[in-house]
């Protein structure tokens, strides 16, 4: 962005003098104020006048419609009725005298047609097919559904706390040097905001001085660390800056204030923009900020001049005249056709004009064609205006345009998953497009409208389209600007003030919020179309949200495949769930570290109940109740979080993401106090005051459970001995042994008895060195690795969403994982468990490792847990990544079988696991789990567990039946891109001889028996699913005793890794398979009455390679 070197205004000595008292200060002469009072009753009066000659229009009584949250709560109330119990009040988001507001809270399809037909009906209606802006009214209903509670508070009702009107007020007649600070309002890029032919310009003193855009005067001054002011338009992303400059002289506030009025509401129609407060009266006081346009030439050593406030009014009054008078049509319709052209294209052409009283009032025009005039003098030529329609009447929003749209994406995809796409299909398929692109250039669908109105009664504006692309983006600025102002107000409740102000933003940022308009944003369009640029350059719009987007299994694989960056990297994603996903680890971390030494006697099972209660989301809503985030949240303005239990939910997000800000901010001391402080600070309605005894008492009583939660005891074995235990070590063989642990890893325990307690096994009694088992610790080390994982999963996965970094996670903090990195460091050899036990369970190690991480950081802090955690957990990532382990065997059955859907079915088929038999005892009960697709048994396997038994039986099922998961989409989903690419370079022997073995181990076994099938699936499967985890490095201690790796050798146990668990589905229909799947083929051929030869086991034709529904 360029900044001018110095500033200057053009000389106007008849109209502004300098103040006696301050050389600084201009205030206005009589003359000046005569032309105010001029442009006033000229040009913003006029269309009142106008108004005042029609005849009244009153809006016909909209139907009130009950909200369906409204209407599941009266059916609840009556069915307790009916059975007889007691109702009790109706509980609901409004007070009791606000119930009749909820009725508003939510708008139909077909109620959004009928406000759109009465819109249409206007008797003052411009044109049919150009929108209008009503106060408080979007195209298709009212702005805001709220009800009358919700209306009290919120951004989005311009009620923005903490927020004062200035005091004292601007004087009218100056230009108040002393009291304001002057920005220049900078876009960047420039594309779609500077016309490149034919920009405003004001001609003055033989100069052209040009619209550059507006600047902005606070009361204050801005601070430069708040975060950048972005906005998407034309799939393009802007950068609005506000930069410091020279203080103008020739003006004065209240020519800045008519100047708005004229720009902001007369012309664009911004009804609803309202920068004063909402309680202050209107046209009383000052607003929030002034805003005044820019016409500016350069001058030498980059120097600018920019044009005093009377002569761009005198400009707009002098330009105040019809746009073509009756008694000058004779004389255009003696101009030849290229005398028309020039004057059209010089004078005209892209110029806004207005027509006072109608709705709108303004567009741009395109083209002015005098046809008319010359077939009859008497006839005005036309406006001719090219515009578009809503969203809400074009193809976009026309329901059999979207199921043809969504018919055709269905059918696309599933021709991508096909071997071979025959003729039928691509015929299908072009019928299908045309179907789609004849409702897209139907003309009652048309997005692209031309509008011919007749320029009788039109005036001219002297302004152009580059006016109203800069005037559309000054309320996302001011709305930015009083955001943040508004913010100092929740730093003062938590008692800290943010370095980086965008973690704030974030945490406050909900995902449905869109900071692109600033106002009413249908308002915004309209505007937009009517007096905007007419042909705008767009960006590519699969660039601009290539980082947004988080559904589909391609995206899925494609995000899920990208590695961690070599730095900390900023994320793209504009709200708070990548915050709430790191929120939620620190707040869970807070709770169990309190807890544990809070309750010393308290076993894991109570710390992990106590620890549900406080990070329950009903629980983190009253938290934020407490800070009054919903007062700062921002969101968009619908209907869906109008209702408590949206809202709360949206609260306790936005908590648990502000945590997560104060982390990465100030670190986890600061939000441990935040957080303290807020989990026992009274209710806001408790307000304590001397004649409310209980809130006075509730006071003292807050005091001391403050007190009480942030100054906990430590831990019992550091109570003993205080200054450290290892005096113990000579005299006791177990601790002599877990030094050379210690040299092992790098690291000296201060209370090596704590390391001891950590290998201690629960079945282990109880013994006066370790004083208990490692059970407690290990519930503590699960939140250590838990919350040090989030940490650098969030700054080195800048583009992964939440659910995303929660796979990667998983992947990380499961018992399979925990479990190698036990092997790996060799923890078996020092841990403490009975005889009689022949090793350790997966679980009982992962135990052990949670156990030493808890003792970690009991004993040496958090930086050592992510010393450590860097070390042995990390590194292992980029191996996860590469061969899929956050992606477990149920989960790409599923993708892929997904892959594989017909376009006639209404419901996608996914597979069905069902229970067949579980044998032995409770403690070793081992479990068989069948999977059928399609009503076909694929596979069976056991396992310990339900849930292992699955995983085994998909991986079998992936492993049996590879030759129908052919696509290049299933190969990612079941080798990973790495494995995929390797498949390719694979020789073609080796492919037809992989081809042969799996086609010949699939037909001569049934599917799902338990013999050669599945042992040729087992051995299929381990060369599909390569070597996953590291458990064989081995850890040593080098010269600064940090951990260091050696040598990483990838063992052949543990090949996947649990993530996030699936959802089992009811087997109710699988039932009636089980019967036919047990049943001989043979019986099977005679029953059906054919042979099985051209089917496969799907009913797949076999000399076709795509699926069929069997009959």
């Amino acid at each position: 962005m360029e900044i001018a070197s110095y500033t200057r205004c053009c000389p106007a000595e008849l109209y502004f003098v300098k103040d006696s008292t301050n050389k600084d200060e201009t205030r206005s002469t009589e003359r000046f104020e005569k032309l105010l009072t001029e442009f006033e009753h000229e040009l913003l009066k006029r269309a009142e006048r106008v108004r005042a000659t029609q005849t009244p229009y009153e809006r016909p009584k909209r139907k009130p419609h009950i909200c369906m949250h409204y209407k599941k709560k009266q059916k609840r109330q009556s069915r307790q009725e009916s059975g007889g119990a007691k109702a009790g009040p109706l509980l609901t988001s409004d007070s009791s005298n606000d119930s009749s507001d909820s009725e508003w809270c939510s708008s139909e399809e077909e109620d959004n047609v009928t406000e759109l037909a009465l819109k249409k009906k206007h008797p003052y209606r411009l044109h049919e097919e150009l929108w209008f802006n009503d106060a408080g009214e979007m195209n298709d209903g009212p702005l805001c559904r709220c009800s009358v509670k919700a209306k009290r508070t919120g951004i989005r009702h311009n009620l923005f706390p903490g927020e004062q009107p200035p005091s004292p007020p601007c004087d009218p007649s100056s230009n108040n040097a002393g009291r304001l600070f002057h920005y220049r309002v900078a876009i960047t890029p420039r594309i779609n905001f500077a016309l490149k032919r034919f920009p405003t310009v004001i001609r003055h003193d033989n100069h052209d001085f040009i619209f550059e855009g507006f600047s902005l005067f606070s009361h204050y001054k801005l601070p430069d660390n708040l975060p950048s002011c972005r906005i998407i338009r034309y799939n393009i992303e802007y950068l609005i800056a506000y930069i410091p400059e020279e203080f103008p002289s020739n003006f004065t506030v209240r020519g800045l204030d008519l100047l708005s009025d004229y720009i902001f509401k007369e012309l664009l129609e911004l009804v609803d923009i309202n920068w004063y407060l909402n309680d202050q009266p209107p046209n009383e006081g000052c607003p929030q900020f002034h805003v005044m346009p820019r016409f500016v030439r350069p001058l030498p050593e980059k120097g600018k001049e920019l044009l005093s406030l009377n002569l761009v009014i005198g400009h707009l009054l002098r330009n105040n005249r019809p746009l073509v008078s009756r008694e000058g049509i004779p004389k255009l319709a003696k101009l030849d056709d290229a005398a028309w052209i020039d004057m059209v294209e010089a004078k005209i052409k892209g110029q806004l004009v207005t027509r006072p009283g109608m709705k709108p009032c303004s567009l741009r025009v395109d083209q002015l064609d005098r046809e008319p005039s010359l077939e009859n003098p008497s006839q005005f030529p036309v406006i001719v205006h090219f515009g578009m329609r809503p969203a809400q009447l074009s193809y976009a929003g026309n329901p059999k345009y979207q199921k043809a749209l969504k018919e055709l994406t269905k059918l696309k995809k599933y021709l991508a998953t096909k071997a071979k796409v025959d003729y039928q299909d691509k015929a299908r398929l072009a019928k299908k497009e045309k179907a789609l692109q004849d409702l897209k250039q139907a003309q009652e669908l048309k997005r692209d409208v031309t509008v011919v109105l007749s320029s009788e009664n039109f005036y001219r504006t002297g302004l152009r389209s580059d006016v109203a692309q800069h005037a559309l983006v000054v309320p996302v600025l001011i709305g930015h600007l009083r955001f943040h102002g508004s913010l100092h107000r929740l730093e003062d409740n938590l008692k800290l003030k943010f370095n980086d102000r965008l973690l704030l933003q974030l945490a406050l940022t909900h995902p449905s919020y869109r900071e692109n308009f600033g106002t009413n944003p249908d308002h915004a369009r309209n505007s937009m179309t009517n007096c905007g640029m007419r042909q705008p350059e767009y960006g590519d719009r699969r660039v601009l949200y290539l980082y947004s987007r988080k559904r589909g299994i391609k995206m899925l694989l494609s995000i899920m495949s990208r590695l961690a960056k070599d730095i900390e990297t900023a994320s793209t994603v504009h709200h708070y769930e990548r915050l709430e996903f790191l929120g939620d680890a620190v707040i869970e971390f807070l709770s169990s570290i309190h807890l544990f030494h809070m309750f010393p006697d308290v076993e894991e099972g109570g710390l992990a109940t106590y620890r549900a209660a406080i990070v329950q989301n009903q629980h983190l809503a009253v938290l934020a109740k407490k800070l009054q985030l919903d007062e700062f949240m921002l969101y968009a303005h619908g209907s869906d979080l109008c209702h408590d239990l949206e809202l709360k939910h949206a609260m306790a997000n936005s908590l648990e993401a502000l945590m997560g800000a104060i982390f990465l901010d100030h670190g986890i001391e600061h939000v441990d106090r935040v957080f303290g402080e807020t989990l026992f600070r009274p209710s806001i309605t408790a307000t304590v005051t001397p004649g409310n005894q209980r809130a006075m008492d509730w006071g003292s009583e807050y005091v001391d459970l403050l007190e009480r939660w942030c100054n906990y005891r430590r831990h019992p074995l550091q109570l003993q001995e205080p200054d450290g235990d290892r005096r113990w070590i000579e005299h006791y063989p177990v601790l002599q042994k877990l030094t050379k642990f210690e040299q092992q890893i790098g690291v000296e325990f201060t209370h090596i008895r704590l390391l001891a307690r950590a290998f201690t096994h629960r079945s282990v009694g109880f013994n006066n060195l370790t004083l208990g088992s490692n059970q407690r610790l290990e519930f503590l080390g699960d939140t250590v690795l838990q919350l040090v994982s989030s940490e650098y999963l969030y700054k080195f996965f800048p583009e992964h969403h939440e659910g995303h970094l929660s796979l990667l996670r998983s992947s990380i903090v499961n018992n399979r994982t925990q479990a190698v990195v036990h092997d790996d460091l060799g923890m078996l050899e020092y841990s403490m468990y009975p005889l009689s036990q022949n090793g350790l369970k997966v679980k009982d190690r992962a135990d052990i490792l949670e156990a030493f991480l808890g003792a970690l950081f009991v004993d040496k802090g958090l930086d050592f847990c992510r010393r450590f955690c860097q070390v042995v957990f990390f590194p292992r990532l980029e191996h996860f990544i590469r061969n899929q382990d956050w992606n477990d065997p149920k989960s790409k059955l599923q993708q892929c079988c997904l892959t594989l859907r017909h376009m006639s079915n209404g419901q996608p088929e996914i597979p069905l696991y069902k229970v067949i038999d579980s044998s032995g005892p409770t403690n070793t009960r081992r479990y068989t789990v069948a999977v059928y697709f399609r009503g076909r048994r694929m596979a069976t396997a056991s396992g310990h567990s339900i849930k292992e038994a699955q995983w085994q039986a998909a991986s079998l099922a992936l492993a049996n039946y590879k030759e129908f998961f052919n696509h290049k989409v299933v190969e990612d989903i079941i080798k990973g891109p790495s494995g995929r690419q390797e498949n390719q370079e694979r020789s073609k022997e080796d492919r037809t001889n992989e081809t042969t073995i799996s086609s010949s181990s699939s037909a001569s076994a049934p599917i799902g028996n338990g013999n050669g099938g599945n042992r040729e699936g087992r051995r299929n499967r381990e060369a599909e699913w390569p070597n996953g985890i590291n458990t064989n490095t081995r850890t040593s201690s080098d010269r600064d005793g940090r951990l260091t790796n050696r040598r990483p050798i990838y063992d052949r146990r543990d090949r996947r890794l649990p993530p996030r668990p699936s959802r089992d589905l009811s087997t109710r229909e699988v039932r009636e398979h089980d019967k036919d799947a047990r049943e001989p083929r043979e019986a099977r051929v005679e029953r059906s009455g054919g042979d099985f030869g051209g089917k496969d086991r799907f009913g797949r034709d076999r000399d076709r390679s795509r699926w069929q529904k069997s009959n």
